[in-house]
């Protein structure tokens, strides 16, 4: 089903925040890919408490990653709904999404009911 209640405008101010969306996270995802490394735990550190805080902190890291992850799949999709003319339709019931939905989160693809 084709969105048909989203203007040009809208449909282009959405095509943009996507992709700017993707930029920003995409170089989230360098950040935080580099903190989730393994600790290489400092021996001159004194202290379990400085050891500890290394781990939970790449701990912390790989779960922001993981978040990052299913984020960067959804804004994809976004981006396909965009290209194939579907975006601004919910995925699960069909009704149109509305514009201010898809302006803070524009990588749903469900309508408030649905979401």
């Amino acid at each position: 089903m084709v969105s048909r209640h989203l203007t040009a405008e809208q449909i282009a101010q959405l095509r943009e925040e996507v992709r700017r969306q993707l930029a920003k996270l995409e170089a989230s995802m360098v950040v935080s890919d580099e903190a989730a490394k393994p600790v290489e735990l400092d021996q001159s550190a004194v202290g379990r408490l400085s050891r500890m805080s290394s781990i939970q902190s790449q701990g912390m890291a790989k779960g922001l990653r993981e978040r990052e992850g299913i984020r960067l799949a959804l804004l994809q999709e976004a981006e396909r709904r965009l290209a194939s003319g579907t975006y601004g339709t919910c995925t699960d019931c069909g009704v149109e999404v509305a514009f201010e939905r898809l302006v803070i989160f524009p990588e749903s693809g469900t309508c408030m009911a649905c979401g």
